[in-house]
């Protein structure tokens, strides 16, 4: 279990108090941060390791927990996915906005950590989250892990994205299909965006999580390196 001192209660402007994961980098000076935005089944043991494997990286990593006015603290399983959709069926946009403010303001007030410089990243409904959180707080850019929803919701918030993208999904996915990725792709292209787009032909959804029966080792292998390709050439 990760210690109290890896956690911060944040103010949200709703009223609401959100827990959070930190994890620090060694060595002294400023560093970049890094919105790391949950699966549905909580800020669990994989995203926590996410936040500290950004850490060894040279990221401040901070791991909100969205389901904190429905579940706080919770971690679900991942072969009980009804468990957690009353968690999921619970948030709105707007929650969520107030959420990503409260974390990006974290990293902005803290005195180890570039205001200027500020990422996201996203798995599963977290993918959907970091895109969300690029459209409404000025990130240096974003990455999304099979991001699902984004296509049905969020198209026409496209040219308010902040920061490029990368974006990761699965050939195998069952519920992104390909016209949905190609929606997500039109419409940043239609809005004159920089972006990725990765499809690992070969993988499902959740490829890149190790606790899930569809990990894929190949693509998740690959997919870490262009993450942090993508992140630390734009902190330049």
């Amino acid at each position: 279990m990760p210690h109290k001192e890896n956690y911060v209660n944040l103010k949200v402007s709703d009223g609401t108090t959100m827990s959070a994961y930190v994890a620090r980098p060694q060595g002294a000076g400023k560093h970049p941060g890094i919105i790391v935005f949950q699966e549905a089944f909580g800020v669990n043991p994989y995203i926590r390791n996410v936040a500290d494997r950004f850490a060894k990286e040279g990221f401040t990593a901070i791991a909100p927990e969205l389901f904190h006015r429905t579940a706080p603290g919770f971690e679900g399983s991942y072969t009980d996915f009804p468990g957690v959709q009353p968690h999921t069926s619970a948030l709105t946009n707007e929650g969520l906005e107030a959420d990503i403010r409260a974390a990006y303001e974290f990293l902005g007030n803290d005195s180890q950590t570039e205001a200027r410089k500020i990422f996201s990243v996203g798995f599963c409904m977290g993918g959907r989250v970091s895109f969300l959180a690029d459209t409404v707080i000025p990130l240096a850019a974003s990455v999304s892990f099979y991001g699902g929803g984004i296509a049905q919701g969020l198209l026409d918030r496209a040219k308010y994205l902040h920061g490029p993208i990368l974006l990761f999904w699965g050939g195998l996915d069952k519920h992104i299909l390909p016209e949905h990725t190609r929606a997500v792709e039109d419409a940043l292209r239609a809005a004159g965006k920089e972006f990725g787009n990765v499809t690992f032909s070969y993988a499902d959804h959740g490829f890149f999580c190790d606790q899930r029966a569809a990990y894929n080792e190949r693509a998740a292998k690959q997919a870490w390196p262009m993450t942090l390709e993508f992140l630390k050439y734009h902190l330049k």
